[in-house]
C-alpha cells in the first residue's frame, strides 16, 4: 500500500513483515525497477520503496542532492519507527543513499550501494551535462534513448521490448526540472574527501556492462569506504535488479540479516 512519510513530503509503497529495508530507486527509472525483487524481500523484511523528491507523489525539493538526502534521512527515520534500517540505493538512489550516510551517520546500519559511486569522470559529468541541455532543449523524449542504454545493454532491449517499452513510459513521466536538477547535481559530485565517515558496512554492486557508472567508480567507491565489500554481478548493465532479479538476490542475500523469514 501507498504510505507517506516525513511530514506527508516523501510517498512511499510499503510489502511485509520485519527489518525495515529501504530500496532507492534510479534516477532513470522508477520504484518499480524493484518490482521483481520486492516480493522475495518481503518474506523477511518491511519492504518500503519511495519515490525519491520530485518524482511520482513525492513532492520535490531544492538545494541539491544534499536536500534530497536530508529529506529522504527523515522519511527512513519516520517510516524505520526506531528500528535499525538497511538502505539499498541503486544509481542515482545508491548517490542519495550515500550522501545520507555521510550526513546522517545513524540512519542506516548498513548499506547497499548498486551501480553508483563517489564522483564521476570528466566524461561522465559531460554526458550529464549534455543530457540537461539536450532535455531543455527539445524536451526527454529526444534523449529517452540515450537514457535507455545507460540501463540496458542492446541485446537486452532487443530481448526484452516489452519490458523496454514500460522502462521507456516511465522515464517520459520523469519531472524534467527535477531531472536536470539531479543532472547538474551528479555533474558536480565529489563524495571521496567524506567517504571516511561512513562507518556502517557497505556492499558495493556494479554490473560488468553498466556504461553509466562504470565499474571503476564502484572500485574507487568501494576502497575510500571504511568497511565496504564489492561484488561484480555478471551479465548486467545498470539495473541488475531488473535484468537478473535473482541473481541480485543471491549477491545481496549472504549481506543481509538473518530474520526469522515466514516459509515460502
Amino acid at each position: 500500500m501507498d504510505r507517506l512519510f516525513a511530514a506527508a513530503t516523501v510517498n512511499a509503497v510499503e510489502a511485509g513483515d520485519g527489518p525495515p529495508l529501504f530500496l532507492f530507486h534510479s534516477l532513470l527509472s522508477d520504484r518499480a525497477s524493484f518490482d521483481a525483487i520486492v516480493p522475495e524481500l518481503s518474506k523477511s523484511f518491511r519492504v518500503i520503496v519511495p519515490e525519491l523528491p520530485g518524482f511520482g507523489r513525492s513532492q520535490a525539493v531544492t538545494g541539491g542532492l544534499a536536500a534530497v538526502a536530508d529529506r529522504m534521512a527523515e522519511a527512513v527515520k519516520h517510516a524505520a519507527k526506531g528500528e535499525d534500517a538497511i538502505v539499498l540505493g541503486n544509481g542515482y538512489g545508491g548517490f542519495v543513499a550515500l550522501q545520507m550516510a555521510i550526513r546522517h551517520p545513524k540512519i542506516a546500519t548498513k548499506l547497499i550501494l548498486a551501480d553508483c559511486g563517489a564522483a564521476f569522470s570528466e566524461p561522465g559529468r559531460e554526458a550529464f551535462r549534455n543530457m540537461a541541455t539536450a532535455s531543455m532543449a527539445k524536451g526527454l523524449s529526444a534523449i529517452t534513448d540515450v537514457a535507455m542504454r545507460r540501463l540496458f545493454a542492446p541485446e537486452f532491449q532487443a530481448a526484452h521490448p516489452d519490458l523496454m517499452q514500460d522502462r521507456r513510459e516511465a522515464f517520459l513521466r520523469t519531472d524534467p526540472n527535477v531531472f536536470r536538477a539531479a543532472c547538474d547535481a551528479l555533474a558536480a559530485l565529489d563524495l571521496r574527501p567524506e567517504l571516511g565517515k561512513v562507518s556502517v558496512p557497505a556492499l558495493v554492486l556494479v554490473g560488468e556492462h553498466d556504461e553509466a557508472t562504470p565499474p571503476p567508480m564502484s572500485h574507487e567507491l568501494a576502497a575510500g569506504l571504511p568497511h565496504a565489500y564489492l561484488e561484480i554481478i555478471p551479465g548486467c548493465a545498470h539495473v541488475p535488479q531488473l535484468q537478473s532479479p535473482r541473481l541480485f538476490l543471491d549477491v545481496i542475500g549472504d549481506f543481509l540479516p538473518v530474520t526469522n523469514a515466514a516459509p515460502a
